[in-house]
């Protein structure tokens, strides 16, 4: 039997699309969601909550390797709910006596984080303070359909003439594909040397978040125009995002406040464990707007069998 790995978050954005990569790669997958009986990802569903200590030490018995893809994104008191969670969830992985932990965090400097970023950070610290090592990925934003910050810039480019853009906008970021954070995740799921390892991830444009905007509306084939406001502080334009897109305004202020905070990568050393050229910043936005149509053409195709 080959080695059994658990996936957090199962049935969210990286975590479906995990699961579904290392059930190709011949792993026995096991994904882990507070309602299993609703579970039709790849792999066998498990019942487990970070916040319930008994579930997890069921929900782990018999694994080798978990993913940690766990966080409250939306949520007011989202630091202290991390906190705890990864605190609940190192323990139990010491007391199932995992290989590894595999977490995903966030991308930039230890010296200017914002809160999101810093919460990210704290979680690192807590399950590296448990007894099993913990490989860490550092991504910025996730180019792919499903990504909440990839949902914003693909919203704003279709749905707007023009954009109004605070000074932040000018931060500069390295965007990956999501086809290059799964293959890293699961490129690090085996070696030896990846144990107890910190990794920063990305592709290979860096680019302040304007250009994202303005690029993507290029591969649309339109214009965007871009006016900035030094004067639109952090809270405005959580306000302004919240009132365009469908993002809630906690999740759109959490991200904003992410987004006044550079975040490039400066070690390299991913690209010697896991090799190959990752995806560029255009090829990304190219694929995630393609299998956002097949997204929806697929549904519109399943309504239609449902009607009849």
């Amino acid at each position: 039997m080959g080695k059994v790995v658990l996936v957090t978050g199962a049935s969210g954005f990286i975590g479906s699309h995990l699961a579904g990569a290392l059930v190709r790669e011949g792993f026995e997958v096991r994904g882990m969601t507070r309602h299993p009986d609703r579970y039709g990802g790849p792999g066998l569903g498990v019942g487990g909550d970070v916040h319930d200590a008994g579930s997890l030490d069921v929900a782990l018995r018999g694994v080798d390797t978990a993913y940690y893809l766990v966080h409250s994104l939306g949520s007011p008191d989202f630091a202290e709910k991390d906190a705890a969670g990864a605190g609940a969830f190192a323990a139990a992985a010491g007391r199932a006596g995992l290989e590894r932990v595999v977490y995903l965090g966030g991308l930039g400097a230890d010296g200017a984080l914002s809160p999101h970023l810093r919460s990210r950070r704290e979680v690192e610290r807590i399950l590296r303070a448990g007894r099993v090592p913990v490989t860490v990925l550092r991504a910025a934003v996730v180019v792919g359909h499903g990504s909440i910050s990839w949902e914003i810039t693909r919203q704003l480019v279709d749905h707007l003439p023009a954009v109004v853009t605070p000074r932040w906008a000018k931060t500069r970021t390295q965007p990956i594909a999501l086809a290059d954070v799964i293959r890293y995740l699961v490129g690090v799921v085996e070696p030896a040397e990846a144990r107890g390892r910190t990794f920063e991830i990305g592709g290979p444009d860096v680019l302040r978040y304007v250009d994202m905007l303005q690029r993507a509306a290029a591969v649309r084939g339109k214009p965007l125009p871009n006016l900035t406001l030094p004067l639109l502080t952090p809270r405005l334009s959580s306000a302004w995002l919240a009132l365009v897109s469908n993002v809630d305004l906690a999740t759109a202020r959490t991200l904003v406040d992410s987004m006044t905070t550079d975040a490039t990568v400066r070690d390299h050393a991913i690209r010697d464990l896991v090799p190959g050229e990752p995806m560029g910043y255009e090829e990304a936005v190219r694929t995630a707007f393609a299998d956002r149509a097949a997204t929806h053409k697929g549904t519109k195709a399943w309504r239609a069998v449902a009607r009849n």
